[in-house]
């Protein structure tokens, strides 16, 4: 027969056992993603026209979260209903609220990365 103290320290156990797995399972904090989407009219996105290398490229972006952004030179930004910062190739860090379009037409940044707050 067990005693009532060995049943108790076996209850403690098996619940710091399950409470150490659910906290290595899940990860810490909001788990948000940005996502590469179609860019598409009447949509708040953000949308970046940027080139590089003689291609020219438009590209929209939803949801918080950070991703390479590549180097490319961004010529406008539209930040949609999104705040943005945006980390160009000198370690800079540049933040633009939402709402606003900015055009770069005479020194465009070269952006390493993007960052919808």
């Amino acid at each position: 027969m067990i005693s009532k103290t060995k049943k108790a320290a076996r209850s403690v156990g098996v619940a710091f056992a399950a409470a150490a797995t659910l906290t290595l399972a899940v990860p810490a904090g909001d788990a948000f993603a940005i996502d590469h989407v179609e860019c598409r009219g009447g949509e708040n996105f953000l949308k970046i026209w940027s080139h590089s290398d003689g291609r020219d490229s438009v590209d929209c972006y939803a949801n918080r979260g950070r991703t390479d952004f590549g180097g490319w030179w961004v010529d406008k930004i539209s930040t949609g209903n999104n705040d943005l910062i945006y980390y160009d190739e000198n370690g800079d860090s540049v933040k633009i609220e939402r709402w606003h379009d900015i055009t770069f037409p005479n020194r465009p940044p070269k952006v390493t990365a993007i960052e919808i707050l």
